[in-house]
C-alpha cells in the first residue's frame, strides 16, 4: 500500500518539518513574486505599453486605456477565485498551486511576445486584454493559496510573521519591476527604440522559466498538515471529501463572515495599488514630476515596505490582527489628505516622506491581512473564503484604482481627488474591522 502524505508528515522529525516549512515559504514567495513582478512591469511600463498597443494621440488617453485593460482583466479575478478556491478545498493546496502557476506564468510570458498596434492594429490591445484576463484568472488563487499553504504549516504563535512573507513577495516583485523600469529609463530613455521595442518585454519573458521552477518545487511538497488532518478525519468518518461543494458551503454557512472579510480586504486593495503602483503615475501624469525621481522614490518606498512588513507580521502575533487592522484604517482616514498635500509641494524630500508615511500604514494592514483571512475561515472553506473575498475586493477596487484615480482628477480638475477616494474606502474597511472577530494564536483546526 502506498504511503499517504499524512503518514509522511506524521513521520517527519522536527528538523524535517522546519525544512518543509522553508520550502513551502520559498515556493509561495517565488510564485507570488512572479505575479506581482508582472503587475509591476505593466504598471511601471504603462506609458510605454500605451505607445506600443494603442494608436497615436493624447498621451493621457492612451495611458488611461492601458490602465483600463489592467482594470478589465481584474473582473475575472472573482471567477478565478471561485474556481481555484473550490479546487484548493477539494483537491488540496499543493495541487491547485502547482497547476495555477503554470497557467499564470505562461500567459505572462506570451504578453511579452505580442506584436504592437503598428503591426496588427486593433488586434494588439485585444490580445493584450485576453492574455491579461488569462493571467488574472490563474493568478487569482496565488495570493490566497500561498497564504493558506503557509498558515497551515506555520506554528500558531508565529503565523503572522510567516504569512507576512506573502505580501513581502508582492513588494519584492514590485521592487524588481521598478528597478527594471527605472534602470531602462535612466540608461536608454522612456521613448528610446530599445525600451519601446524589446526592453519592456524582458520582465514578461522571465516569467516563463521562473514559473517552471516554482511548479517543480511545489510538485515535490506534501500538502499542508491541517488540510491532511481534516481529510483524514473525514475519511475515518466514512466521507469521501471534506466538502463536496466548498463555495456553496461558504455562502450557506459563512455569509456574514464572508461579507466582513470582503469589507476588511478592500483597504488592502485600494491602499496597495494607490501607494505602490498608482503614485509613480500620479507624480508623472498629474503633477508633472520627473519620471526618474518618481521611480527613485518608489524604489525607496518598496525597500522600506519589505523591511516593515515582517515587523508588522511579528507585532500582529503579539497584539492581535484586529487591533493592527483598525490602526491602519484609522491612519489612512486621518493622514491621506495631508500626505497628498505634501506630494503637491514637488519637493523630493517631502514627497518621499509622504509616501513613507502612507507606506507604513499600508504595511500595518498588509502584514496582518494574510494571517487574518486564513484565521477567519474554517479549513473546509479556507481557500475559497480567502480567495473569493480578497479577489473580489481587488477586482472592484484594486485593479481599477489607477484608472479611477486618474479619471477623478481628469473629471474634477482636482489633484486631491484620489485622496478622498482612498479615505472613503478606508472608512468602509474600518467598520468591517470593528465587526470582525479575533483568532490570533488559535490553532486553525479550532476555527
Amino acid at each position: 500500500m502506498a504511503t499517504t502524505d499524512a503518514e509522511i508528515i506524521a513521520g517527519l522529525t522536527e528538523e524535517e518539518k522546519a525544512g518543509a516549512l522553508k520550502k513551502v515559504v520559498g515556493s509561495s514567495f517565488l510564485g507570488n513574486f512572479i505575479e506581482w513582478f508582472d503587475y509591476a512591469s505593466y504598471s511601471y511600463f504603462a506609458t510605454v505599453i500605451a505607445v506600443v498597443f494603442f494608436p497615436e494621440g493624447d498621451k493621457m488617453v492612451a495611458t488611461m486605456s492601458t490602465f483600463a485593460v489592467f482594470a478589465l482583466s481584474f473582473l475575472v479575478r472573482p471567477i478565478g477565485a471561485l474556481f481555484w478556491g473550490n479546487m484548493g478545498d477539494k483537491k488540496g493546496r499543493k495541487w491547485t498551486l502547482s497547476v495555477s502557476i503554470l497557467l499564470m506564468s505562461g500567459a505572462t510570458f506570451l504578453i511579452g511576445c505580442l506584436p504592437g498596434y503598428s503591426v496588427i492594429g486593433i488586434g494588439a490591445p485585444a490580445l493584450l486584454l485576453v492574455l491579461r484576463m488569462c493571467q488574472s484568472f490563474s493568478a487569482s488563487g496565488e495570493y490566497a493559496g500561498a497564504s493558506t499553504f503557509i498558515a497551515e504549516y506555520a506554528p500558531k504563535d508565529h503565523r503572522g510573521f510567516y504569512c507576512s512573507m506573502v505580501p513581502a513577495s508582492t513588494a519584492t516583485g514590485l521592487l524588481v519591476g521598478s528597478l527594471f523600469a527605472t534602470g531602462m529609463y535612466a540608461i536608454w530613455g522612456a521613448d528610446s527604440w530599445f525600451v519601446t521595442t524589446i526592453g519592456w518585454r524582458i520582465p514578461f519573458w522571465l516569467a516563463g522559466p521562473l514559473g517552471y521552477v516554482t511548479h517543480y518545487i511545489r510538485t515535490h511538497l506534501n500538502d499542508s498538515p491541517v488540510y491532511l488532518a481534516m481529510m483524514e478525519a473525514v475519511e475515518n468518518a466514512g466521507g469521501d471529501v471534506a466538502e463536496k461543494h466548498p463555495i456553496r458551503a461558504l455562502f450557506r454557512d459563512h455569509l456574514k463572515v464572508t461579507l466582513i472579510a470582503f469589507g476588511t480586504a478592500v483597504l488592502n486593495a485600494i491602499g496597495f495599488y494607490a501607494v505602490l503602483t498608482f503614485m509613480p503615475n500620479y507624480l508623472e501624469a498629474v503633477l508633472g514630476y520627473d519620471p526618474s525621481s518618481a521611480g527613485t522614490i518608489t524604489t525607496i518606498t518598496l525597500v522600506a515596505y519589505i523591511f516593515m512588513i515582517f515587523l508588522s507580521g511579528k507585532i500582529s502575533d503579539k497584539v492581535g490582527r484586529k487591533k493592527m487592522l483598525i490602526i491602519a484604517a484609522s491612519g489612512f482616514i486621518i493622514l491621506t489628505y495631508p500626505m497628498f498635500m505634501l506630494m503637491g509641494t514637488m519637493s523630493f524630500g517631502l514627497i518621499l516622506l509622504a509616501e513613507l508615511i502612507m507606506n507604513a500604514l499600508l504595511t500595518i494592514n498588509d502584514g496582518t491581512l494574510a494571517s487574518y483571512l486564513t484565521e477567519t475561515f474554517p479549513t473546509e472553506v479556507r481557500f475559497s473564503g480567502f480567495a473569493f473575498t480578497f479577489n473580489l475586493a481587488n477586482a472592484i477596487f484594486g485593479g481599477s484604482c489607477s484608472f479611477i484615480c486618474l479619471a477623478l482628477v481628469n473629471a474634477t480638475g482636482n489633484q486631491m481627488a484620489p485622496a478622498f477616494y482612498v479615505m472613503a474606502i478606508a472608512a468602509v474597511a474600518l467598520v468591517c474591522m470593528i465587526l470582525s472577530k479575533e483568532y490570533t494564536g488559535k490553532d486553525l483546526t479550532e476555527i
